[in-house]
C-alpha cells in the first residue's frame, strides 16, 4: 500500500492564502479586472516568471491584496499611486506592510511613475531581489 501524501491547506499556517476569506477573494478578482495601467503593463513581464518562478496577481494574503506574489520566495511587488502619497494611507501602508512582514514576507515597492519611466530599471529590481532571496533561501539549513 501506497503512503497518501498529506493535504496541504493553502489557507492555514503557512499556506500561500494565509487565512483569506471568501470576501478578500471576490476583491481581488474585482482588482484582477480593474487593474491599474502600471499594473498591467509590470504584469505582462511578471506573467511569464522571473528566474522560472511565478508570479501571481492581486494575490489575497490573510485580509490584504499582494499585487504581485511570488509565493516560493514570498516575495510581494506593490506598485503604487499617488494615492499611496496621502497620510492616512501611508499609516495604512505601514500597518499592512508590518502585518505581510511578521508573515515571513518581502516587500519591494515601486511608484506608478518609476514602472512607466524607468521599467528596465524596475525589472532589474525585481530580478535581483528574486536572485537576493534565491541565494538565501540556498543558506538556510535543511529540516
Amino acid at each position: 500500500m501506497s503512503e497518501q501524501k498529506k493535504h496541504k491547506s493553502a489557507f492555514k499556517g503557512e499556506g500561500m492564502f494565509r487565512g483569506a476569506s471568501h470576501l478578500v477573494f471576490e476583491l481581488a478578482k474585482d482588482l484582477r479586472r480593474n487593474m491599474t495601467e502600471a499594473e498591467k503593463l509590470l504584469w505582462n513581464y511578471l506573467k511569464a516568471g522571473v528566474q522560472g518562478l511565478k508570479f501571481r496577481r492581486q494575490h489575497p494574503i490573510g485580509i490584504y491584496i499582494a499585487d504581485f506574489y511570488c509565493h516560493k520566495l514570498k516575495l510581494i511587488v506593490e506598485v503604487d499611486g499617488t494615492i499611496h502619497d496621502l497620510k492616512d494611507v501611508k499609516e495604512n501602508d505601514k500597518i499592512r506592510e508590518d502585518y505581510l512582514k511578521e508573515q515571513g514576507c518581502v516587500i519591494i515597492r515601486f511608484t506608478n511613475e518609476r514602472v512607466f519611466q524607468e521599467l528596465d530599471v524596475v525589472l532589474d529590481e525585481i530580478n535581483s531581489m528574486v536572485e537576493k532571496l534565491l541565494n538565501s533561501s540556498k543558506e538556510l539549513p535543511l529540516r
